[in-house]
């Protein structure tokens, strides 16, 4: 008995069709659209959660050296979009937490010479607080401020311009009745009483003798305050060069 004749085998399928050749065009927007995505993640991670932060000068010895590297905490009191070259902040985020007494702050300078540097320094007080020195000696709420952090290594004196700029800062929030305001001659070892304002802080330098903090320029808004200190990731020494091992993954406090 004859069967149906069977039906010819399908074709083979056709072979793709060749890739075409990448051009130099096509390779130029490949890698400028790969360098711009890793450029808004860098931007956006340094921004709002971790930055890295050299110590570039003495001014927080001996708790921080010339030379130490940090990991900076910009999630924990907010951030705002900045972008690089600019001095632009944008889209400002809320922290989960608000700096306290004693903590180290990492935040924008107030001063009109220098608008985008970032400063480290410690807080010493917090709104409402009523602060003074008096030969070096801190009060804080009337009770003295122990301060093992503290560093004294002297220095010139005062020049009479810085020191009628720092009781410029300093008197509107001055409630000392000894001396009267009209004789109140503030100094870097004696000011106050003075009690900080809403939403500002008092920092200072732990190495006081060349520190310009909060006695100079007066009071930190909260707003210019950008973080905390992680850890240090790395601490390079120059005279004679070396890394400082021992000081690696410390928690500055």
């Amino acid at each position: 008995m004859s069967g149906a004749p069977r039906p010819p085998p399908p074709s083979p399928p056709p072979p793709p069709a060749p890739a075409a050749p990448r051009t130099l065009r096509g390779e130029i927007i490949s890698w400028t659209k790969s360098i711009a995505i890793a450029v808004v993640v860098w931007i956006v991670l340094r921004s709002y959660l971790i930055e890295a932060f050299r110590i570039p000068s003495g001014s927080m010895e001996n708790t921080l050296l010339v030379g130490d590297f940090l990991f900076v905490n910009k999630a924990v009191y907010g951030g705002a979009l900045e972008i690089p070259f600019t001095g632009l902040r944008l889209l400002r985020l809320k922290g989960y937490a608000v700096p306290h007494r004693d903590g180290i702050v990492i935040f924008r300078s107030v001063e009109d010479s220098t608008p985008n540097l970032d400063i480290v320094k410690r807080v010493i007080g917090e709104p409402g607080d009523t602060l003074q020195m008096v030969h070096d000696t801190i009060t804080r709420n009337g009770k003295r401020l122990p301060e093992p952090y503290a560093l004294y290594i002297g220095g010139p004196p005062i020049d009479p311009q810085v020191q009628a700029e720092m009781r410029a800062h300093q008197l509107p929030h001055y409630i000392g009745r000894d001396p009267p305001p009209a004789r109140y001659r503030p100094d870097t070892h004696n000011w106050g009483p003075i009690v900080v304002p809403p939403d500002s802080f008092w920092v200072m330098g732990d190495n006081r003798d060349d520190s310009r903090d909060s006695r100079f320029w007066g009071f930190l808004p909260r707003a210019h305050i950008e973080g905390r200190p992680l850890f240090i990731y790395m601490s390079v020494a120059t005279d004679p060069f070396r890394i400082r091992w021992h000081r690696l993954f410390r928690h500055p406090s």
